[in-house]
């Protein structure tokens, strides 16, 4: 069995997008001083890492070649908080609101997978694990954007 092209596609979407959250998480963790934000923030990481590894094995399983790499937008907009967070008065609550954004953007495109009819179900556990740990970090963003 392989993918439709379609799927595969959106696949390599998927895994760009967690190549570019985990060097923004990386970005975010550099751009803080607080040292609980700069914990959260490398486990974010690290989480998108291995969300990453796990994606691209699935996709080998069933013969899609993944991408590698991160996007130019994530580039950009990795670009956008370094300069935001150095003109802000309050760099946390900055790089907090980005990271609300981002992770908003990523529940968005996993459901959108999810959405499609034709994933194997192996597939179809590992994105809903993925997105369901990305909504509890969203939640736990949100409630850290509010104390802060």
């Amino acid at each position: 069995m392989s993918y439709t092209d379609e799927v595969g596609k959106k696949l390599n979407a998927l895994l760009e997008k967690n190549y570019d959250a985990e060097a923004g998480y990386k970005t975010a963790k550099d751009q803080v001083d607080n040292a609980e934000l700069k914990g959260f923030f490398g486990q974010q990481a690290q989480e998108r890492y291995n969300f990453g590894h796990e994606l691209k094995a699935e996709m080998k399983s069933f013969g899609q070649e993944p991408n590698k790499g991160t996007s130019l937008a994530g580039d950009a907009h990795r670009g956008w908080m370094k300069i935001k967070s150095t003109f802000s008065s309050d760099e946390a609550e900055s790089v907090l609101e980005e990271a609300v954004r981002g992770e908003k953007a990523a529940v968005e495109e996993y459901n959108d997978v999810l959405s499609e009819s034709t994933l194997p179900p192996s597939t179809k556990s590992v994105l809903t694990k993925h997105r369901d740990n990305i909504q509890a970090s969203l939640t736990k963003v949100e409630g850290m954007e509010k104390t802060w």
